[in-house]
């Protein structure tokens, strides 16, 4: 678990395709590697990733097919700047919000402008996780943890302020940059409580038709 608050920018250094997957090579930069070991988790750019070597200056780690297919790995080059955070410990302090590092979806980045010393970028998420985003709920854009200000459809803005804004790959976004964005875990969890027993149904899912059976839409 992560808590979305980056802790270093790194930077890809190698891509080796591996038999139809990738393995990457990651320098970390200032992140503090004392104490993590093999096997342990750090959050890039919002993908939990598993550390399978150490070479001293940052990590390796493997990219499953699965993760190729549903996040924005498969596009990244080497020179690449990465968002990097280790794992969540018992003492660390949760600034953010709970973050698994599984991301569920890539979105758009469609407009960028700047606002007094903020800058507000507005995103596109893709339509089935447009449910689980809300108005000053939480999201995680490339591990980021941040606040939506606005909502429209499957639209959203953030409002990034200078620190953040320096100390993340979002310095780099314009139009057209593609992200790992990873909604509340409580929202998704909300879901599947919704539906009961019928969660154990094959395609089973909240619509219109389950919220007026259960008292939910009363139109």
């Amino acid at each position: 678990m992560f808590t979305g608050i980056v802790e270093a920018l790194g930077e890809i250094v190698a891509v080796q395709p591996r038999g139809g997957d990738v393995r990457l090579r990651v320098k970390t930069g200032n992140l503090d590697l004392h104490g993590v070991q093999l096997g342990d988790s750090i959050a890039t750019s919002g993908v939990c990733l598993t550390v399978v070597a150490l070479p001293g200056d940052g990590y390796w780690a493997d990219v499953s097919v699965e993760t190729l297919d549903h996040t924005t790995v498969g596009n990244w080059k080497v020179g690449q700047a990465v968002n990097l955070e280790r794992a969540l410990t018992p003492q660390a302090r949760l600034g953010g919000h709970i973050v698994s590092g599984h991301v569920d979806g890539v979105g758009t980045v469609l407009s960028r402008h700047g606002d007094a010393r903020s800058e507000r970028f507005r995103l596109r998420a893709p339509p089935p996780l447009a449910r689980y985003i809300a108005h000053k709920g939480s999201i995680t854009v490339d591990g980021i943890s941040l606040t939506v200000n606005a909502v429209d459809g499957a639209e959203f803005e953030l409002n990034i302020v200078p620190h953040t804004l320096a100390n993340t790959v979002m310095s780099e976004y314009a139009v057209g940059t593609t992200v790992n964005l990873e909604v509340d875990v409580i929202a998704r969890y909300l879901e599947r409580l919704l539906l009961g027993d019928k969660a154990a149904e094959s395609g089973s899912a909240i619509n219109l038709d389950f919220l007026a059976q259960h008292g939910f839409d009363r139109r």
